[in-house]
């Protein structure tokens, strides 16, 4: 049997693992060799993955016979069927996402677009990941800092009326109105595999304190579902 030298490698992540299921799917369960474009296209897309540069300097790193490899363990996994070395994430995938194919392919099709933004500037380094996995995470908390995107919202609530917080409804700490807009940061309110790779619409944000802010993205990463800011509010106690 064929090997992929692939010993020593970093264990297969969640958002990996996701985005073979999604070629996975496209191929209709029929498994091709490392040879085929469409696993050396994976291949080259897993090799890009921002938390594995060190890793991805080895030839043997996702290379495509082990993108090949995984996909075989896939459909073990789906069908009883291939290779038995499979790992419980991606048994804990295919229970997740093994009976829908378009959810797959939206949240891949985040994933890849997490991994290109990363490519044009540094990965936002973060102390909690939420459910989405490791990559969306990241790339909710770049669009959130967004800094064009965040004074549109701010404008919009001077419009309305005073800046307060929308989870525990403090005004700025300061009265310099030069550095209140300081006090405040967006927050998604609906998560991205939801919408997509849509551009953001202010309707989807609510204007957070820094301190509510992160109270409520280690909320959602505790309660491993996306939390609205109302029950925010009650279970951050604010």
């Amino acid at each position: 049997m064929a090997r992929t030298h692939g010993h020593g490698n970093p264990k297969w992540t969640r958002d990996e693992t996701i985005l073979a299921l999604d070629l996975y799917f496209d191929l209709n369960g029929k498994i091709p060799s490392g040879s085929d474009d469409r696993v050396k296209a994976l291949s080259e897309v897993l090799r890009r993955f921002p938390h594995h540069a060190e890793a991805s300097r080895k030839e043997s790193f996702r290379n495509p016979v082990g993108v090949a490899f995984k996909l075989q363990n896939l459909r073990q996994v789906a069908t009883g069927k291939g290779l038995g070395n499979v790992s419980e994430t991606d048994r804990a995938v295919w229970l997740e996402f093994g009976v829908s194919a378009a959810a797959t392919k939206s949240l891949a099709n985040l994933i890849r677009a997490g991994v290109t933004a990363f490519e044009a500037s540094e990965p936002v380094q973060e102390d909690v990941v939420f459910a989405e996995g490791r990559v969306i995470t990241e790339l909710h908390t770049r669009r959130e800092r967004e800094p064009k995107l965040r004074g549109q919202l701010l404008s919009s609530r001077r419009v309305s009326g005073n800046l307060f917080c929308e989870m525990c409804g403090a005004p700025p700490h300061t009265s310099n109105a030069m550095l209140q807009e300081a006090h405040f940061e967006a927050h998604h309110i609906i998560p991205l595999s939801n919408t997509g790779v849509r551009k953001t619409r202010l309707s989807d944000l609510a204007l957070l304190c820094a301190n509510c802010h992160r109270l409520l993205h280690r909320a959602i990463a505790i309660k491993k579902r996306w939390l609205t800011v109302a029950e925010g509010k009650v279970i951050c106690g604010v």
